[in-house]
């Protein structure tokens, strides 16, 4: 991969990867209700998680699709299930001192799982793939994956660490609920793309 192919791959994936998504919206809110640490396999999930599912497109995932074209339709419900359902466990989150000790975070398996039903996530390895890595050969997919292994690192740790932060300004229980609901919303807001496509 050049070195200008390369800078055009890490400002895509930086741009894509850091602004508002679904994940980021989920670490930014298990930031604020469990913690920096009890985030990290969270983290973890999803840092390592999309580039295996990147890697795993590329390599041929997309041909199912192709030849089962009812599979793109049952990922599309499944997508839009799973966010709800994380959308409501967001929105009714616990305290953070309750959450400490009833509350589960999302696992390393759980968040690696979720980025083959994420919207977002689907849209930004199809374009990856289709823009940087055109041949789909193993070592075109290699780059891209591990140029996003390294960039999601970084946004995953801002994102949670700026719901740590937040959690400090959270403590009244009105105000947590009223930031969950808030981070549910626009959870829910992110399958508009999904659910009404622009033409």
């Amino acid at each position: 991969m050049t070195f200008d192919l390369l800078t055009a791959l890490t400002t895509f994936a930086f741009v894509t990867v850091m602004t508002p998504g679904p994940n980021n919206l989920m670490l930014m809110a298990s930031g604020t209700n469990f913690g920096f640490s009890r985030t990290i396999p969270h983290m973890l999930g999803i840092t390592l998680g999309f580039p295996l599912m990147v890697i795993c497109v590329g390599l041929g995932v997309m041909q199912v699709f192709d030849m089962w074209p009812l599979s793109y339709k049952l990922l599309k419900v499944a997508s839009v299930v799973y966010l709800l359902y994380l959308a409501w466990k967001i929105a009714h989150a616990a305290a953070p001192r309750e959450a400490s000790a009833e509350g589960k975070p999302l696992t390393f398996l759980q968040s690696a799982a979720f980025q083959w039903v994420n919207p977002k996530a689907w849209s930004m390895g199809l374009s990856a793939i289709t823009l940087y890595a055109t041949g789909r050969d193993p070592s075109s997919l290699l780059w891209v994956a591990g140029v996003y292994v390294v960039v999601s690192g970084l946004s995953t740790t801002s994102w949670t660490l700026l719901g740590q932060q937040m959690r400090r300004l959270l403590k009244n229980q009105f105000r947590l609920r009223v930031f969950n609901r808030v981070m549910a919303a626009l959870l829910v807001a992110t399958l508009i793309p999904v659910l009404w496509p622009a033409h």
